[in-house]
């Protein structure tokens, strides 16, 4: 059996985790057991350690989504368990803040991830801060099932802009309030959707700020929408903004740049792993309403140009397809199972 540790809390409203899409993959070649949905934090670090530790005889694997903040201390402790059972675990790198944590807590991190059996990273930015550290790490980037996205060729871009994440301070989302205003000096018309679940109180934020600064009557906020619906929604709009001041590899940016919206974005952590600026998308300083209007003045005004940058980036993120991805996650799942037969 493989256990995987994850948030799963889309039931509470959250935009589903990667142990959530990665899961019912697994299942179709592996058994796995997924754990853990408890709300609260520690509750659910604390179903974590029992699945473990009632089933350690059983799990032949330990697959632990790691993050870099509060939650890194599921995998210290996961770890911890986990060498001292002697099951095999491998650490799945999921916090953009990872090359901080590596200064903050170096004996703990150096305990994960030197004994676990491989470390995975879905950002080739982790993955090269990781070895700096002297650690190996394997590339399998997040995945999407690419037939499921339409990709449209926009001919005539307006500005409407598009922007999905969860609502919390590190993703910025005032900052697209911030965009919107200063874009409306130059066109009136143009309009702000804004796609996800309050995570840290934000949400309210960004609805008085739109207010105070007079364009509430040109933004549209959603709330959590499922993934069909928001690409549904997307063929209303032309340009996608990524305002992050963290991240690492964003599915939403390479759901934007499948569907053929222009991609705008911070050039911070892993987007310019994923982004080339100018070929696949445009990257900009973060925290600067002032660029972002002039990467969106610039796709507006050169059609030819976003057509081939769109063009580029669907070419891209066709090697994130499903299809393709899973042989990775086979090869590396097979390649522990194999070499730790009893």
């Amino acid at each position: 059996m493989i256990l995987y540790a994850g948030n799963i809390l889309s039931e509470y409203g959250y935009t589903p985790t990667f142990i959530e899409l990665l899961t019912p993959k697994l299942s179709e070649r592996y058994e796995i057991k997924a754990v853990s949905n408890k709300k609260n934090q520690i509750v659910r670090m604390l179903d974590m350690i029992n699945n473990l530790l009632i089933n350690k005889s059983k799990i032949k694997l330990l697959l632990i989504d790691s993050y870099s903040r509060r939650a890194f201390w599921y995998t210290y402790i996961l770890a911890k368990l986990a060498h001292h059972f002697k099951i095999p675990y491998i650490p799945i790198l999921r916090g953009g803040g990872y090359p901080e944590r590596i200064i903050q807590s170096p004996g703990k991190c150096n305990f994960i991830f030197s004994n676990s059996q491989k470390n995975i990273s879905p950002s080739l930015y982790l993955k090269t801060k990781f070895e700096e550290k002297g650690y190996d790490v394997d590339y399998i980037p997040n995945f999407i099932p690419v037939c499921k996205y339409v990709f449209k060729l926009r001919d005539f871009l307006k500005p409407k802009l598009l922007w999905v994440r969860s609502f919390h301070e590190i993703y910025n989302p005032l900052l697209a309030v911030e965009i919107l205003k200063e874009l409306k000096v130059k066109h009136p018309e143009a309009e702000l959707c804004m796609v996800g679940p309050d995570k840290d109180g934000t949400l309210r934020e960004v609805e008085e700020k739109a207010k105070k600064l007079n364009v509430i009557n040109s933004l549209k906020l959603t709330g959590k929408l499922s993934k069909k619906e928001w690409i549904n929604l997307s063929v209303n709009y032309d340009i996608f903004i990524n305002t992050t001041n963290f991240d690492n590899h964003p599915v939403s940016v390479i759901e934007a740049m499948a569907l053929g919206l222009p991609v705008i974005s911070t050039n911070v952590g892993g987007i310019p792993y994923l982004i080339e600026n100018n070929v696949n998308g445009l990257l900009v300083p973060p925290n600067d309403p002032g660029v972002f209007i002039r990467a969106i003045n610039k796709i507006l005004e050169n059609n030819e140009f976003s057509k081939k940058m769109t063009n580029r980036a669907r070419e891209m993120v066709e090697r994130f397809d499903w299809d393709v991805i899973k042989y990775k996650w086979f090869d590396t799942i097979d390649c522990v199972l194999n070499t730790n037969k009893s």
